[in-house]
């Protein structure tokens, strides 16, 4: 073997297009973008883009009901946590916020839900009641108050009618 024989050792891999170095990378001007459209510029993506027909979410039809815009949420509190009042006491969703129970955003409603045993009698007012957190409160001699929800916005759906007002000299006389 002698030089003239020798030979550049092969990569496996494929070395990279440099884009964007100047003319003599043989990658200058556009890039290897082309001329002009939407796919030479910057921030194209073909996301939703099917090649002139409609997009396959507008062509399914929009079937099924979501409850999103009625759903109620509620704040959760568990029976174990109500044994920091006193026997007796009158407990109310206010008195849960400033006792710290109850934190985050204000929701809905405050259910009370039937983890956990209660030793005292205890009057709870609440907006739900778990039917074992029921028996547990009224088990120990307390008492469960429902507390109405937050009164439902009245809309007009129907536009009052005008009464237009009557000209004088226009009465009707009989």
């Amino acid at each position: 073997m002698d030089l003239s024989e020798a030979k550049a050792r092969t990569s496996p891999r494929r070395k990279r297009k440099r884009i964007g170095r100047g003319e003599g990378s043989g990658h200058g001007k556009t890039a290897g973008r082309g001329m002009d459209g939407a796919r030479s510029r910057s921030g194209w993506s073909q996301r939703n883009m099917t090649g002139g027909n409609i997009p396959l979410w507008r062509r399914l039809p929009k079937i099924g009901f979501t409850n999103a815009a009625f759903r109620k949420e509620y704040s959760a509190v568990n029976i174990d946590r109500l044994a920091v009042f006193d026997s007796g006491q009158h407990v109310t969703p206010d008195l849960l916020r400033e006792r710290g129970i109850l934190k985050g955003p204000r929701k809905d409603g405050v259910k009370v839900l039937g983890r956990g045993e209660l030793d005292r009698p205890l009057s709870v007012s609440a907006h739900r009641f778990s039917k074992s957190a029921k028996a547990k409160i009224e088990a120990a001699g307390g008492s469960c108050e429902i507390l109405p929800g937050p009164a439902k916005p009245v809309r007009n759906k129907m536009r009052q009618k005008t009464v237009e007002p009557e000209l004088p000299g226009e009465a009707e006389e009989e």
